[in-house]
C-alpha cells in the first residue's frame, strides 16, 4: 500500500496532542503505552517541541485522522537538520506513512534553510545493509539499562561506593555551565572521549560547535566529570521525565563519553548521588556508554539492592547523510 496519495501534512499544534500521546484503549493515537518498551517521552517531549527555536514538527493526516508525526531540529549553526520522533499509527505501521512523512519534512527543510546540507538521525535497532548504504556511520553507543524504586537508589549508591571505593580514590566533580561548554569543546574531550566527536545527549546527535551550546542549555543536564581538566570521562545527565512504563515511572538518560571504566564508573555513581535527592516513584536509568566498557559497567552494576537490569545489551546508532 502507498500512502502518499492519501496524506496531508500540516505543522503540529498544542491541539493535536490528544491524537498523538499513549492511549488507554484505542488505535487513534500515535504512541501505544508498548512503545519504545513503555518508555517513549513523546507525551512529556511534544509541547516542549513546538516551542523550541530552530525545530518543526510535523503532522500527517488520512481523513482527518492524525496517522503520524516526524521532528526536524536545525543544528551546527544550521548546517545539519536532526530528525527525530518520527511515529506512525500502530495499525498503519508498514504502510508507507513514515517514508512520506520524511521526504516531506526533508523538502520543507531545503526549501527554507537551503544552507542545511546534512541530515542526522539515532536508531535503537541494527541498521540493514540497505540502511547503511543510504548513511554513513558516524558514532555508536552501548546502553545499559537499569530499572528499581527510587527507595532501592540509596541503598545501590552505598554498595556501588563500597566497590568503587577499592578500584579508585578519584573523586568526580559536578561542573558548572561555563566549565561544561569549555571542556565539552576542548581539544581533549573532542578528539578522545566523543564518540565520532559528536555530543549525544539522549538520542540528540551534536556537533561540538559553539552554536550547539544553545541547544544543550535548553536540556538542563547536570554534567559531571572525574577531573576539571583533560578527563578521562565526561557525563551529561537530563532532568528526569515522566514515561507511560507506569504511573509513576521516570526516565533518567545518562550519556559517559570515556573508555577507562575506573572513570566511567565514578562519574555514573556520581550522576546517582545528584539525582537522589529529588527522585521519587519508579526509575529506568539508560547509560550510554562506549561499547568497549559496557560488560565492565555491567558487572559493576550487579548488586544485591533491587536494581534490576530492563534489557540486555543493545545500541544507539547515529547516522548521516547527505541533505
Amino acid at each position: 500500500m502507498s500512502a502518499d496519495c492519501d496524506l496531508e501534512f500540516s505543522l503540529a499544534e498544542d491541539q493535536d496532542f490528544q491524537q498523538v500521546s499513549p492511549p488507554e484503549i484505542t488505535v487513534l493515537k500515535l504512541c501505544t503505552s508498548d512503545d519504545y518498551n513503555g518508555l517513549d517521552y513523546m507525551s512529556a517531549f511534544y509541547h516542549r517541541w513546538l516551542q523550541e527555536p530552530g525545530r518543526v514538527v510535523f503532522i500527517a493526516r488520512m481523513k482527518n485522522r492524525v496517522v503520524g508525526l516526524e521532528s526536524a531540529l536545525l543544528v551546527d549553526d544550521g548546517q545539519s537538520v536532526v530528525f527525530q520522533g518520527r511515529r506512525v499509527a500502530p495499525d498503519l505501521r508498514g504502510s508507507g506513512i513514515a517514508g512520506a512523512l520524511q521526504r516531506h519534512v526533508s523538502d520543507y527543510v531545503r526549501r527554507h534553510h537551503p544552507e542545511a546540507c546534512i541530515a542526522r538521525l539515532s536508531r535503537g535497532d541494527q541498521p540493514s545493509p540497505q540502511t547503511l548504504a543510504k548513511y554513513r556511520l558516524v558514532a555508536k553507543e552501548a546502553i545499559l539499562s537499569l530499572c528499581c524504586e527510587a527507595a532501592d537508589l540509596g541503598p545501590f549508591i552505598g554498595e556501588l561506593q563500597s566497590r568503587l571505593q577499592q578500584t579508585t580514590s578519584q573523586s568526580p566533580v559536578i561542573l558548572n555551565q561555563q566549565q561544561a561548554e569549555t571542556l565539552i569543546l576542548s581539544n581533549h574531550v573532542v578528539s578522545t572521549l566523543l564518540p565520532g566527536k559528536t555530543i549525544i545527549n539522549d538520542w540528540e546527535p551534536l556537533k561540538p560547535v559553539q552554536a550547539n551550546l544553545e541547544v544543550l542549555r535548553r536540556r538542563g543536564l547536570i554534567y559531571i566529570a572525574d577531573r576539571e581538566s583533560e578527563p578521562s570521562a565526561l557525563s551529561l545527565c537530563t532532568p528526569p521525565y515522566a514515561v507511560p512504563f507506569r504511573d509513576d515511572a521516570l526516565r533518567i538518560n545518562i550519556n559517559i563519553f570515556g573508555g577507562h571504566l575506573a572513570a566511567v564508573c565514578g562519574v555514573f555513581l556520581a550522576q546517582l548521588r545528584a539525582l537522589l535527592p529529588s527522585v521519587r516513584g519508579y526509575l529506568v536509568c539508560n547509560i550510554y556508554v562506549d561499547p568497549d566498557v559496557w560488560s565492565g559497567l555491567h558487572q559493576f552494576c550487579q548488586n544485591k539492592s533491587s536494581v534490576s537490569f530492563l534489557k540486555d545489551y543493545w545500541e544507539e546508532v547515529i547516522l548521516e547523510t547527505d541533505l
